[in-house]
């Protein structure tokens, strides 16, 4: 006669969404991956988009003459906040999630991904299912809210 196991008892395992993760990538990047990383992120969105994400704080990516893109220099990348790029991370990740599962072979710079755990985690979460939506996968995370804690 076998032992009986007791039953599993359910647990709730908090989720952390990629728009998470790649704001927690960005903090931890360096300058230039950065840049690429924004650069990606403001490809879908549009001049009404720049003004309403993160309080407006991309506004200033608004070109003076007509539009054709927000306009991101490398030197712009470092005035945003990990909040302001969690806000236009979790923004493209309803609005064009494809995008999402693209950024490592667009961002092709294995310093980026493998350099940290947090790359190296995002990587294989986009990798692992590119038929899914990113905002459909999770994983497990401390029990966090809608707001994305900056490290000092």
């Amino acid at each position: 006669m076998s032992p009986a196991c007791p039953p599993a008892t359910p647990v709730a395992v908090p989720r952390v969404s990629i728009a998470r993760l790649i704001a927690r990538l960005y903090a931890q990047a360096a300058p230039t991956a950065r840049w690429q990383l924004l650069v990606q992120l403001l490809r879908p969105l549009g001049p009404l988009a720049l003004v309403g994400i993160a309080a407006g704080a991309f506004a200033r990516l608004l070109p003076a003459s007509r539009w054709q893109g927000a306009q991101l220099t490398p030197d712009d990348a470092r005035h945003f906040s990990t909040q302001q790029v969690f806000e236009l991370a979790r923004y493209v990740e309803q609005k064009s999630p494809e995008l999402l599962l693209q950024l490592p072979e667009l961002i092709n710079d294995p310093r980026l991904w493998l350099g940290s755990a947090t790359g190296a985690l995002l990587l294989a979460l986009l990798r692992a299912s590119p038929s899914r939506s990113p905002a459909d996968a999770a994983l497990p995370s401390s029990p966090g809210h809608d707001r994305l804690q900056e490290d000092p």
